[in-house]
Parts: structure tokens; C-alpha cells; sequence
């Protein structure tokens, strides 16, 4: 079945990352070492634990190259897999399928790496009742399929952009004279959803009197962030942001906080390990 992700256009990715590894040349290594009626038959494989993310985008890359290639995936993105555990198998026309074969590793391996490094943090906080947020700390060009990654690993989507939330920072703040100030334009602009970054607890008062909807409890410890959450007091979702580690969310979930934010999710998450081997036909 064809990979679709709303406002993701998987021809264009495909053709684009093919045509970057192409070049002016081609694959001269397949050319001029495979014989052009060759088959090849191969199952990707993981070789660790790894969340799934990305099988149909590989698929896209093989059949992309030979239309009349056998793919067939093995799992379905979302699931937790075993090390040794086959993903998909592919047969047909050998010098395509080699060709296509980095690209389609690249996708899977960075995207499958994402959802497990979100999986982790998701069942750290299991049970406490917060939710998990990624961030707007993306690839460019890749966010789309990163957090649809973070979503396979169980986490919720934060802002896709800057155009769907206001969020009303620092910087914001220095330059409209205060909080009260900046969220009030806001209001005034008819923003519907206007997330505050607050560090401070006398900062929350004034966000919510102007008319944030959401505050963002920006590298507050524990202790304040109880403080936080008691001041808010349920009239807007709490997020705690900043500096948050796989070592230090569960304590960070305890305090009450509706989401928690993690930057790293899409960062620095390392890439799964999954081969593409030889079968023999």
C-alpha cells in the first residue's frame, strides 16, 4: 500500500533523494559490475530492538526504480520488534534495487531510530498521566516524516509550525514590553491557541490574566514545577520544556505537568541498525 502522510509528498521525496545519490552519472557501480538482466532478492532486517517507522517509504525507493519489483513489508510501522527481526523482502531487478538500496536504509534507520528514542521516553512516564510532545527541532525539509516518526514511538505532535499556535517567548516578550503586552496582541490578532514560555513563577499570573491558553514551564526543576502546576491550577495545559532527559522525565512527569516536551526526540536520536542481505533465488 503507498506511503501518504498529509502535506508529505512521497513522489517528490523519493525522486529527489534518488536524484541527489544519482547525480549526472548514476549508480556506475551497479552498471558496470551487475549484469543488466541480473535478479536480486533481499530481506531488510533489524539488527537491533528497534520501534518501526518508514517501511512503506522504503518500499516507495525500490518501486520507484522497478516498477515490477516483488515488495513485501513484514510489519507495520508502530510495532516494537526484536533484534534479527525481517522488515520487508524485495526481489527484482537487481542493478535498480541496489541502486535504491541507501536511500531506502537512510529513511528507515533514521526514522525507526527516532521512534524507538521516543518509545523510551514514553515508557518512562507510563502511568503518570503526562503526554509526550516533540518539537519543532527538525531536519529541515524532514519534519513531516520526523514526527510522524515520534508518533509511531507514542508520542503527540507539538506545533507543526509556526503557524498553527502562537508561542510567545523570551525574545517576544523583550521586544512587546512584557508578557501581558504580548499576549494581549495576540489576543487581539485572534489567535486561538497562544502557548507562553514562563521560567519564573511570578510570570504566570500575568500570562493567564492577558489570555494564554497554554503555558510553557520553561527549565523549571521539580519543585518549582509543582509550584507551577498548583498555581495554574487546571485553567490551561501545563508543559514542562528544557533540558529534559530520559534520566530525569519521570520525575518531571510526577509533578503534575499535562505535557512534556522533548527536543532530543527529533536531534539527536542515533539511527536504527538495519542491513538490506542477499538472498539467494
Amino acid at each position: 500500500m503507498p506511503f501518504t502522510l498529509d502535506g508529505f509528498d512521497t513522489g517528490a521525496f523519493v525522486a529527489a533523494t534518488l536524484a541527489e545519490d544519482l547525480g549526472q552519472s548514476g549508480d556506475i557501480t551497479s552498471a558496470a559490475v551487475i549484469p543488466a538482466a541480473a535478479r536480486f532478492a533481499g530481506a531488510m532486517a533489524s539488527r537491533d530492538a528497534i520501534v518501526v517507522a518508514g517501511i512503506g517509504l522504503a518500499a516507495a525507493f525500490f518501486a520507484d526504480l522497478d516498477p515490477e519489483a516483488r515488495i513485501v513489508p513484514l510489519v507495520e510501522d508502530g510495532v516494537t520488534v526484536p533484534a534479527g527481526t525481517a522488515l520487508l523482502r524485495v526481489e527484482g531487478k537487481a542493478r535498480a534495487l541496489l541502486t535504491a538500496e541507501r536511500s531506502a536504509l537512510n529513511t528507515v534507520q533514521h526514522l525507526s531510530g527516532i521512534a524507538t528514542l521516543t518509545r523510551s521516553y514514553v515508557d518512562a512516564i507510563a502511568g503518570t498521566g503526562a503526554i509526550l510532545l516533540d518539537t519543532r527541532k527538525t531536519i529541515p525539509g524532514l519534519r513531516r516524516l520526523e514526527k510522524y516518526a515520534t508518533r509511531m514511538g507514542g508520542a503527540h505532535n507539538h506545533r507543526m509550525g509556526l503557524w498553527d499556535a502562537a508561542m510567545i517567548k523570551d525574545n517576544h516578550v523583550a521586544v512587546a514590553g512584557g508578557i501581558g503586552p504580548a499576549v494581549r496582541r495576540a489576543v487581539e490578532a485572534g489567535i486561538a491557541r497562544i502557548i507562553v514560555e514562563v521560567d519564573r513563577l511570578d510570570q504566570i499570573a500575568p500570562a493567564l490574566e492577558a489570555g494564554a491558553t497554554w503555558l510553557l514551564l520553561d527549565n523549571m526543576a521539580p519543585p518549582m514545577l509543582r509550584e507551577a502546576v498548583a498555581l495554574v491550577n487546571g485553567r490551561v495545559p501545563t508543559e514542562a520544556s528544557g533540558g529534559v532527559r530520559l534520566d530525569t522525565i519521570r520525575a518531571i512527569a510526577e509533578t503534575g505537568v499535562t505535557y512534556i516536551s522533548v527536543g532530543r526526540l527529533t536531534q539527536s536520536a542515533p539511527a536504527a541498525d538495519i542491513g538490506l542481505d542477499f538472498e539467494a533465488l
